[in-house]
């Protein structure tokens, strides 16, 4: 039994590590000794400077009468003073030239003891090049104090020289240490260069061994398939992840030739499924676009009736609703059913029929008729075989079912089922429709009815309120023979009855009142044009603006107000003219003035006419979300303003 090998992920992996560390290793060692050379060169610069410095500050010495003089006076100096204060105090050239050279050389010493990483500056760590540096700086230390005192010219100079000597010393010995830095950079370049090369043949062969040689044998295992020899299979003999891949595409190759030996049974049953599922989308599309165009109880039933069976390929159908009030199933329609049979399932008491299934429970059910309670019952009479009840379900409750009358036992399957069950949901969603359809007539009928026992009561009522009132004046004045209030009475008698079939005529108008759905001005000059013909006061009406048409719905509404508005004019305000301004850009609003008499609008108004109209302006406004605004002055007019709110354009399709 073999022992299980690295995959070739992990075999890859091991390999680049292995590179990766070589690789960061061989540069790491090569940064560093290129660190350590740059900082020995600039060393070795800085030596070279010290070897300047110290001929310049042995000639700025001899120059002068003796170098104690000079010498003594800086060491004072710098032991009293801080170096700011030095520099900054009043000495003479040479002593400011002599402490600058001075402190140049410190500097530099100082730099080559510590180093500088930055530069990178240092001096090599060797004991060689440490014992050189340390006599160095002894070295300084005996030379300084030797030029504390006077000295002759000649022998600065040779003190100056043997002190250069161990500069030299210091400069050789670092100068060897980079030698040998500079060595072992070369070997370790030249050892990169033979891993690199030793790593390509390695990664070469291993990509050859791991991957390349087995990727030709997967591809042509491939070309094999490819070319209808679905025999073909792979050595699974490796326990990586080509090893993997082989045994998949065995086994891919095994299910590919026992499909293609299949293919014809499985084409012919998927022919025969989509062939299924293709007549059930039909039906569901065909019954969908049924309910859009169905418009009553009858006609939706009787259709169902005719769908089901079609789709069942049933002998006879038919819908029952049942009545909880009489607990009854309830013939709706029936479609290729027998007329006797018609007649005895026209009304069954549910306790007496099969078919009734406990609340909760109900679902699809196939009865058969011969070997069931129902075997001497009228449908066995009519010669069906088996029933099939589809339960017509609202929120899992039974409200009516649809049944299928067969002469032969069915061969359904869970599609039909499925799809009797879709049918019967598109039933109870009809029916919901057309009931709430039928609501919403009814809510619309009491709403205009409503409205018109308003608009009656507004402006009739009240008329004929007053006609009641002046008809017992003019009674109680006949039997007084009282000639001058008979005739003042009937004066009012007949004014009011002319009001009253001007609030008719102006009833009818507001009821035959139609807009255009694209233009709303047209009704308006049409609505002044028969107020200035009512009134013979002019009627001025001023367009501004454009935006996108109001609904017909808001049309009818705005003119509906605004003919209110002009009603109240015509009763009340006694003006001379009116203006219509319109507003047409968002937000629409429509401004009605007058120069009539006007009103108090902070006193409260009693429950009058002209009170009532104004309820109605804003409740007319307020069903399309719009507002209402009145501004009225006495003996200066009323402005009356109408704001919609602003829609949104319509979305297209």
């Amino acid at each position: 039994m073999s022992q299980p090998s690295l995959s070739l992920s992990v075999k890859l992996a091991i390999a680049g590590a292995l590179l990766a560390l070589m690789a960061l290793a061989s540069v790491g060692m090569t940064l560093w000794v290129s660190w350590q050379l740059q900082g020995g060169a600039a060393a070795i610069n800085e030596a070279g400077r010290l070897r300047m410095q110290i001929w310049r500050l042995a000639q700025t010495l001899s120059s002068h009468h003796g170098p104690a003089t000079l010498l003594d006076r800086y060491e004072s100096q710098a032991g009293q003073d801080t170096l700011a204060q030095a520099l900054v105090s009043p000495v003479p050239d040479e002593e400011a030239r002599l402490r600058e050279y001075l402190q140049q050389f410190d500097a530099t010493l100082a730099l080559l003891d510590r180093g500088d990483p930055a530069r990178p500056l240092v001096v090599p760590h060797d004991r060689r090049t440490r014992a050189a540096l340390v006599q160095v700086q002894q070295g300084w230390q005996d030379l300084r104090s030797d030029w504390s005192g006077t000295t002759a010219p000649a022998l600065l100079a040779q003190q100056a020289g043997d002190f250069v000597a161990r500069i030299e010393a210091l400069v050789t010995a670092i100068e060897l240490r980079m030698e040998g830095w500079a060595t072992l950079l070369a070997t370790g370049q030249s050892f990169i260069a033979l891993m690199v090369g030793a790593a390509a043949v390695v990664l070469l062969y291993a990509a050859y061994t791991f991957v390349l040689a087995p990727l030709a044998r997967l591809q042509h295992g491939v070309a094999q398939i490819r070319g209808g020899d679905f025999s073909a299979r792979l050595d699974t003999g490796r326990n990586d992840e080509f090893g993997a891949l082989a045994a998949d595409f065995n086994l891919m190759a095994q299910t590919l030739q026992s499909f293609y030996s299949e293919l014809e049974a499985r084409v012919q049953e998927k022919t025969r499924g989509l062939e299924t599922e293709r007549r059930r989308l039909a039906v569901l599309h065909e019954a969908a676009a049924f309910v859009l165009k169905t418009s009553s109880m009858d006609e939706l039933t009787q259709g169902f009736a005719r769908q089901a069976r079609a789709a069942a390929q049933a002998d006879a159908a038919a819908v029952r609703w049942f009545d909880e009030t009489s607990q009854c199933y309830l013939l709706l329609a029936s479609d290729s059913m027998p007329g006797d049979l018609v007649e005895a399932v026209r009304c069954v008491p549910a306790a007496n029929c099969p078919c009734r299934q406990q609340t909760g429970e109900a679902r699809m059910r196939v009865i058969p008729i011969a070997n069931s309670v129902a075997k001497s019952g009228p449908c066995a009479r009519a010669g069906f075989d088996t029933a099939v009840n589809v339960p017509v379900r609202v929120h899992d409750r039974e409200v009516g079912l649809i049944e299928l009358f067969y002469r032969a036992p069915p061969a359904l399957g869970e599609d039909d089922h499925s799809l009797l069950d879709t049918l019967a949901s598109y039933l109870v969603g009809a029916i919901e429709g057309l009931r709430a359809g039928a609501l919403e007539r009814e809510a619309a009928v009491a709403e205009e009815r409503a409205m018109l026992a308003r608009e009656l009561h507004d402006s009739i009522a009240q008329s004929l309120s007053f006609l009641k009132i002046q008809a017992g004046l003019l009674r109680e004045a006949l039997q007084r023979n009282d000639e001058p209030s008979i005739a003042r009475t009937l004066a009012e008698f007949d004014a009011g009855i002319h009001e009253s079939l001007a609030d008719v005529r102006e009833l009818l108008l507001h009821f035959r009142t139609r807009t255009n759905a694209d233009d709303i001005a047209q009704a308006l000059r049409s609505a002044l044009t028969k107020f200035e013909h009512q009134t013979g006061l002019p009627a001025h009406l001023s367009l501004k603006g454009a935006g996108l048409p109001l609904p017909p719905d808001v049309q009818v509404q705005v003119l509906h107000i605004v003919q209110e508005v002009l009603s109240n004019v015509r009763k009340h305000a006694r003006a001379s003219q009116v203006w219509v301004e319109v507003r047409q850009s968002p937000p629409w609003s429509v401004e009605v003035r007058d120069d009539g008499v006007g009103f108090d609008t902070t006193q409260r108004l009693a429950d009058d006419e002209a009170h009532v109209g104004l309820r109605i302006m804003r409740e007319r406004a307020a069903h399309i979300g719009a507002s209402v605004e009145i501004v009225s002055v006495p003996d200066c007019g009323t402005c009356v303003t109408l704001e919609l709110p602003v829609r949104a354009p319509p979305q297209e399709a």
